[in-house]
């Protein structure tokens, strides 16, 4: 077995251990239209309280954003962005005052005033690519970066033709992201590294980077992998073959304590929410046992038995 390495991240004016146990960042979309919760959490108050229930269901950091980086999704304003994100930033910080908050932004000055607001961690899914102006801020706060890889932009990421060679994709543009992030004088104890799955890959290409994620090693960074509800992962748990076009089904957004009526709903009734969170959390544990340090999830009460489980493997493993 490949064990997971194990590093220190400073975070909070505090050393922080990853890869002793995986940990959770549970989502919050301030969206109207983010694939899978878009307008659930729109208003402030509502969002502040999912955020402190995804820290109860076991989330060890809050990933707040703004913009919706869906396929075909438009960037926005940073105003608008600001609007949606700095009041549950500073409500998740008066209520939270110990969790991390995560900033996922592409923008600077959203990552500036989010810090601000009480944010401590930056979650760049361009990887610097549309404003190298954000490690600049990681650098000036001392927070943690995570550089995301993404062929492409999100209103274009999912049109073929993608990549031939995906590892190849994945490996220069993270590599191009360290060096912006180097330039600006980022400290290697701040980085963590996504490979992006669902970002401008193909359906085989995101399983080809999961069964390859020990290629990562070379970075010698920590790793963060988010495929939470994501097509995906939805179609092979539904049965769709690993090269076939995308199905017929249609899938909705899971139910949650404050959304009960938004279950997935396809055209066979056997799909049902939970089906698709096993889903979900087989993807994870495997993830975990490719050596992912850092999980984002939607629903981290359901996903956090698949993590204790691939942990306890990797635990006796070693």
């Amino acid at each position: 077995m490949n064990l997971r390495p194990q590093y220190q991240i400073g975070l909070g004016g505090r050393e922080v251990a990853l890869g002793v146990r995986t940990l959770i960042m549970g989502v919050l979309n301030v969206t109207p239209d983010s694939f899978s919760d878009g307008g659930l959490f729109l208003d402030p108050v509502r969002a502040t309280q999912h955020g402190v229930e995804l820290a109860r269901q076991g989330a060890d950091w809050i990933d707040v954003g703004g913009e919706s980086t869906r396929p075909g999704s438009q960037p926005i304003p940073a105003q608008e962005e600001l609007r949606r994100v700095l009041p549950v930033i500073r409500g998740l910080r008066r209520k939270l005052p110990s969790v991390p908050i995560s900033i996922d932004t592409t923008n600077a000055k959203v990552a500036e005033q989010a810090i601000r607001a009480g944010a401590n961690i930056v979650n760049d899914v361009s990887g610097l690519r549309f404003d190298s102006q954000v490690a600049e801020v990681a650098r000036r706060h001392h927070t943690p970066l995570i550089l995301m890889h993404l062929r492409g932009r999100p209103e274009t990421m999912q049109r073929a033709p993608f990549a031939r060679d995906v590892w190849r994709s994945v490996i220069e543009g993270l590599r191009t992201s360290l060096r912006r992030a180097f330039a600006a004088g980022v400290q290697r104890t701040q980085l963590i590294l996504d490979p992006g799955l669902g970002f401008g890959k193909s359906r085989r290409q995101n399983y080809e980077i999961l069964a390859g994620l020990e290629k990562l090693r070379r970075f010698r960074l920590p790793i963060l992998i988010g495929a939470s509800r994501k097509s995906f992962v939805q179609a092979i748990a539904a049965g769709e073959a690993l090269d076939s076009l995308p199905g017929k089904h249609r899938y909705w957004p899971i139910a949650s304590a404050e959304n009960k009526e938004a279950v997935h709903r396809t055209e066979s009734p056997k799909h049902t929410s939970a089906f698709l969170v096993a889903g979900d959390a087989s993807l994870v544990a495997a993830a975990i046992l490719g050596g992912a340090h850092i999980v984002r999830v939607h629903d981290p009460a359901a996903i956090l038995p698949a993590v204790r489980i691939a942990d306890a493997v990797l635990t006796a493993g070693r």
